[in-house]
């Protein structure tokens, strides 16, 4: 080749470099920067501008328990409390995560917030009870015998007017001739003496009183015949034929049957709604199918604190006899609210005793525990006046079963939950410890790349033998591996630390005879953990 050819194809090199050199700047300029290898974006971009480190608040129990530290320490199982840092996001605060595969197994539903009527009755349990104002006792007030009863059983019916027992006494005897005898000497010196003759008159009307004040007025003689004061049933009847008996002693009680009381308990919640006048519909066991009407008559005053209810007093009538005092009673009364309020089912609701909290279903299998305040109670709904909006989901079913091992419990104390973590993340740190086991697969998540096991004791880690969710290592859930194994099977295993409060699966395998070398290989490999 000559010279001027050489120069030539050197100057085309050349420029064909230049082209090359200003395209590849071109296109760099116009790319997005990579971030750094081994610096993760989302820490980059919470650096503080100043210290260039996240602001870490405290640390929580890594197994979601509600428990903190100011400082880096361990659980009782060896597992590092997990941080909680300043720029962590508010949607978090109280947040649990569970799997879809956990969820199913705990039979975990949910309903919507709507608007809807309350059930609008109150309900009560009570008692049929003797009307107070109607019972009344025959308790002679003097000393004496009782020569012969007329009604001699409890039950028996009886009118007022009618003799219920003779009765002699001495007292009534000397007071009845002692009467006589002053009627006599008026009258007989009314004619010669009138000073004798007033005193004796004076001396009759003194007697009188006496038998009056004796309830005796009527009669004089030492037999008086008692009878019953008002018509209704003997309750009770210490009397006995021949006996003897005292002053103020209660030998007959008798009782008016014809209207009786319900004493029934009333909620606290539900006193706003009760009130004097209201109808109420009875119904007792033993008249099935048939109710009574009856009015409230009275709300008592005080409020049992161990069952939190107040007693509350309604009448209704009893001609035909049917209700018999110590009768269970269930109670409803009619509520005119029919409005159309925000409404969540009964169980819904979960009271700690300081406050009311639903449990929120957010997307990506999320929990969250939210207070509200309560309005109305029905027997299915309750209305809820702040806290929820319509159209939001709660959970009705399982709502203290959600996650063994996240402990509900951390979200309703506020606690920061561990969110969905990345199921291949930190498990291929090189300083990782392997830790072999066995137990049972209980679920497989293929959506959030995750096993459930129930595994033995882990001595290694201080874990004793519970059931939790571990993470799929890439290479595990790229193989397929884990599709061969049906849930239930008894399994080998070993897994890795990686984040903290994070364990990876990263072999696993059937517990047959035959993976007795492998498990026992992993063993070996694991350096004797």
């Amino acid at each position: 080749m000559s010279a001027a050819a050489q120069i030539t194809a050197i100057a085309v090199g050349l420029a064909i470099a230049a082209g090359a050199g200003y395209w590849a700047a071109q296109l760099h300029q116009s790319a997005p920067q990579a971030p750094l290898a081994g610096a993760p974006q989302a820490a980059a971009e919470t650096e503080s501008p100043s210290t260039g480190e996240r602001k870490i608040l405290y640390y929580r129990n890594p197994m979601g328990l509600p428990d903190t530290s100011p400082e880096p320490k361990k659980d009782s199982m060896g597992m590092d409390y997990v941080p909680v840092y300043a720029d962590d996001r508010a949607d978090d605060a109280g947040v649990v995560v569970v799997s879809p595969a956990r969820m199913q197994t705990l039979g975990v539903k949910t309903a919507e917030v709507e608007m809807g009527a309350v059930d609008a009755t109150v309900r009560a349990s009570g008692r049929i009870e003797i009307d107070e104002r109607s019972q009344v006792v025959v308790a002679p007030r003097f000393e004496g015998w009782i020569e012969r009863l007329h009604v001699n059983a409890v039950g028996d019916p009886v009118k007022k007017g009618q003799p219920l027992f003779t009765a002699y006494s001495p007292e009534l005897q000397a007071a009845g001739e002692e009467l006589r005898i002053a009627d006599r000497l008026a009258e007989q010196s009314a004619a010669h003496d009138a000073l004798a003759s007033e005193s004796a008159r004076r001396l009759a009307a003194a007697t009188r009183t006496r038998l009056r004040n004796l309830e005796v007025a009527g009669q004089t003689g030492a037999r008086q015949v008692f009878h019953a004061p008002v018509s209704g049933v003997v309750l009770d009847k210490p009397a006995i034929q021949g006996g003897r008996f005292m002053p103020g002693e209660a030998l007959f009680r008798i009782a008016d049957l014809s209207k009786v009381w319900v004493i029934a308990d009333v909620y606290e919640q539900d006193l706003a709604r009760v009130h004097v006048g209201q109808s109420a519909s009875i119904t007792l066991d033993a008249f099935p199918g048939r109710s009574f009407e009856a009015r409230v008559a009275f709300l008592y005053p005080s409020l049992d604190a161990a069952t939190r209810s107040t007693p509350v007093r309604l009448e209704l009538d009893n001609a035909q006899g049917l209700l018999r005092p110590g009768m269970f009673a269930q109670l409803t009364l009619a509520v005119g609210d029919t409005s159309a309020k925000t409404v969540v089912p009964s169980s819904a609701i979960i009271d700690d005793g300081a406050r009311q909290i639903v449990l929120m279903a957010l997307p990506e299998g999320r929990f969250k525990a939210q207070p509200v305040k309560l309005g109305q109670r029905g027997r299915d709904r309750v209305e809820v006046l702040e806290g929820l909006t319509v159209g939001e989901r709660v959970v009705v079913s399982a709502n203290f079963l959600i996650d063994s091992e996240s402990q509900l419990k951390a979200a309703l104390s506020n606690l920061v939950a561990a969110d969905g973590a990345d199921a291949s993340g930190g498990a291929d740190r090189a300083s990782a410890t392997r830790y072999e086991a066995e137990g049972t697969l209980d679920a497989v998540d293929a959506e959030t790349g995750s096993l459930t096991l129930t595994h033995g004791e882990i001595p290694a880690l201080k874990w004793p033998a519970m059931t939790m969710d571990f993470a799929i290592a890439a290479a595990i859930a790229d193989s397929g591996r884990v599709k061969d194994i049906a849930p239930g099977t008894a399994v080998r295993f070993s897994f890795e630390e990686g984040e903290p409060g994070e364990y990876i699966i990263t072999h696993i395998e059937a517990a047959t005879a035959s993976t007795a070398a492998p498990a026992a290989d992993a063993a070996a490999h694991s350096g004797g953990h």
